[in-house]
């Protein structure tokens, strides 16, 4: 089992935008009923969607400049199933690039001209891309908020694109740039394994708003006999206690009579529990003092008492 499997995503196939003049596509062919602009002097058949936010990104990464694209776009080119392209409010959010070259106003796109350097570029699958720690870096500045941009952070670093270290490191060695102070602050709480946003929110809850140490996500957690407990998606060792996200998916019954499952094995092995579900997260307060009165509850069990273990087994294998 891998608890940050959603965080990926396998690239669909997309349409590469071609420019007329050459063999049968005519620019007189292009300007018909059949093809569509995607840039100025770039078209696909009119027949393929941009729906599919892969190809919106090929799409206008694509253009003639000399760049990249960069933020989500980047992140989702190179396999970041959480940056979908679209606002809270559902609407599009523009392709983001940093160009070194003038482009017409145009919608679909927001440019910068910040430097890019040559390590912050990368091919990925013929398009160029800013490196995951450059374009995680511009999307936390985009986002603007202490919260969403820890939330980048922590997805791009789960899909494996990156680390939080890696991460650190370039903002570290970005120098004076807009948001850097935002970026400092933001992965300074982020983490390697979040699998889900409403987990680095449910996270940042117990850390800012209920001001709990910090704790573990997604961790292996074992029985002393070596038998898999769970991955709790929110760990404290000291107290013991689980807290689960448990998304519209946990709604199904067969996944809930998991659930129920997996919460007997964990209270069973003296752990204290607790479990928010959409919406919840909307009430801080509330949420607070449920993780609170969690804590009073808990058995804050010394290590040779203890009924689980974070000790792998020797059969236990990552793979």
């Amino acid at each position: 089992m891998d608890p940050l499997a959603s965080t990926r995503c396998t690239r669909p196939q997309v349409v590469w935008p071609v420019a007329p003049g050459g063999g049968d596509l005519t620019w007189r062919r292009a300007g018909g009923p059949k093809f569509r602009q995607t840039s100025p002097g770039r078209c696909v058949p009119v027949a393929v969607t941009d729906d599919v936010v892969e190809q919106r990104v090929v799409e206008q990464g694509t253009r003639r400049f000399q760049g990249a694209v960069t933020g989500w776009a980047a992140l989702r080119w190179q396999g970041a199933a959480y940056f979908d392209g679209t606002a809270h409010d559902g609407s599009r959010l523009p392709i983001p690039l940093i160009s070194h070259s003038e482009l017409r106003p145009d919608d679909r796109i927001v440019v910068t001209r910040e430097q890019l350097a040559l390590a912050e570029r990368i091919q990925v699958a013929g398009l160029w891309c800013a490196s995951p720690e450059r374009a995680v870096f511009d999307e936390v500045r985009r986002r603007g908020f202490l919260r969403a941009g820890v939330e980048a952070i922590d997805m791009a670093a789960a899909a494996g694109l990156t680390t939080v270290a890696a991460v650190s490191h370039h903002i570290y060695m970005a120098g004076p740039k807009t948001g850097i102070e935002l970026a400092r602050r933001a992965v300074a709480l982020a983490v390697d394994s979040s699998g889900s946003p409403p987990e680095t929110s449910m996270r940042l809850v117990w850390e800012l708003d209920a001001e709990l140490p910090r704790p573990l996500c997604n961790v292996p957690l074992f029985g002393r006999g070596g038998t898999l407990l769970g991955f709790p998606d929110l760990f404290d060792p000291e107290a013991g206690i689980v807290g689960e996200y448990d998304g519209a998916a946990h709604l199904a019954a067969a996944n809930r009579r998991k659930d129920v499952a997996r919460e007997e094995r964990f209270r069973d092995h003296g752990l204290e529990y607790f479990t928010l579900v959409a919406g919840d997260l909307g009430d801080r307060a509330g949420v607070v003092r449920r993780m609170l009165r969690a804590r009073d509850r808990a058995l804050f069990l010394p290590e040779s008492n203890r009924a689980w273990t974070l000790e792998t087994p020797a059969w236990w294998s990552v793979a």
